[in-house]
């Protein structure tokens, strides 16, 4: 007689097919699928984790984010995740397509990326910048996305493009030559984005109005303001350039002034058990702490500001709810590691 538990386990397994094969492998779905073994790229646990990334892509070439690629598409997924590059959704898909179609030569995985890599350049607006969302589908998603690194992303995957690097040696000249126009106006896109305050130029806001440019608002905690996190990746793809442009200089040069001068210094940030026996966050007095560097700064005074869901700007991360403080990133150490590279920067410029 079949124990009860075995039935149960059975009954599973024609249920949630989805769930026994992703037991299987021990990759999960997130950027460690990009840095495996370069034999592994064409291994059976490869090419099944690539079928179902193949099976969420949508009609439109893009994927949704949020959602464990390496898993059987589900008949009610949500519609609404579908179409985005934010949480490394679509780009990681075609990084991954990418290995897997050059280690096997399956004709399968490379058409699928090319039909990504097509939504990726109808996706870009007119003046270089891409949304969030694409088809367009209203409000802050259509925003220039620098949150999330999404755009800094798109404009990396597409320059390793451009320029046949492995893996995507496999791409037509056809689409070498669109990814390569749509890096050159990406990155004047940036330059024109950067906020200026008078003559200085400084940083990014998370996210830019698509015609004017301006610093604009995403979710109700996230407002225009300068982006101590998100400007960091905007310069290290302006840093990866070869032969940067004259503008180009001056933008990282006076990025890298304004960290510098915009570090929250003598400051730590600590996780501690509040009177009310729950796990609070706060910043402390502690001379000689390495620097920090707030998520986001007031458009004016460069001055930190810290903001919960009652979309009011507060000088304190102690004045927001205790729900954001715990459940959203506001300080971080970011751009510690920025100075380090601009320098070597700087170095290979020169040569």
């Amino acid at each position: 007689m079949i124990s009860r538990s075995w039935l149960i386990a059975i009954a599973l397994l024609i249920v949630s097919p989805a769930a026994a094969q992703t037991s299987e492998s021990p990759v999960a779905w997130n950027a460690g699928v990009l840095t495996q073994s370069a034999d592994w790229y064409s291994s059976s646990d490869a090419r099944r984790i690539a079928d179902t990334v193949v099976s969420h892509q949508s009609r439109e070439g893009g994927w949704p984010k949020n959602t464990p690629l390496n898993e059987i598409a589900r008949a009610d997924a949500d519609p609404g995740l579908a179409n985005t590059f934010d949480n490394q959704a679509t780009t990681l898909p075609l990084a991954f397509l990418a290995r897997v179609a050059t280690a096997t030569g399956d004709a399968t995985y490379a058409a699928a990326f090319r039909r990504g890599l097509d939504y990726v350049l109808d996706a870009q607006y007119p003046n270089g910048g891409w949304p969030q969302y694409y088809p367009l589908r209203g409000g802050y998603h259509d925003n220039l996305t620098f949150n999330d690194d999404a755009m800094v992303r798109v404009l990396n995957l597409l320059k390793a493009v451009a320029v046949g690097q492995q893996p995507y040696g496999f791409v037509d000249d056809a689409q070498r030559a669109r990814a390569t126009e749509a890096v050159s106006r990406g990155v004047e896109i940036i330059l024109l984005s950067q906020v200026r305050q008078g003559d200085r130029l400084t940083v990014w806001c998370a996210q830019h109005d698509p015609v004017s440019l301006a610093p604009a608002w995403a979710r109700k905690f996230e407002p225009p303001s300068l982006s101590g996190s998100e400007s960091v990746g905007v310069v290290r793809f302006l840093m990866s350039l070869d032969e940067p442009s004259p503008e180009v200089v001056v933008a990282v040069e006076a990025a890298a002034a304004w960290f510098e001068s915009s570090a929250i210094r003598d400051t730590r940030l600590e996780t501690y058990t509040n009177a009310e026996g729950q796990p609070d966050r706060r910043l402390a007095l502690s001379p000689g702490a390495p620097p920090l560097w707030a998520r986001f700064y007031d458009l004016t005074t460069n001055a930190p500001i810290y903001m919960g869901r009652d979309s009011v700007a507060h000088p304190d991360l102690a004045d927001i709810e205790r729900e954001r403080r715990m459940g959203y990133t506001y300080v971080g150490a970011w751009p510690a590691s920025l100075p380090a590279e601009v320098e070597a920067w700087r170095r290979r410029v020169a040569e």
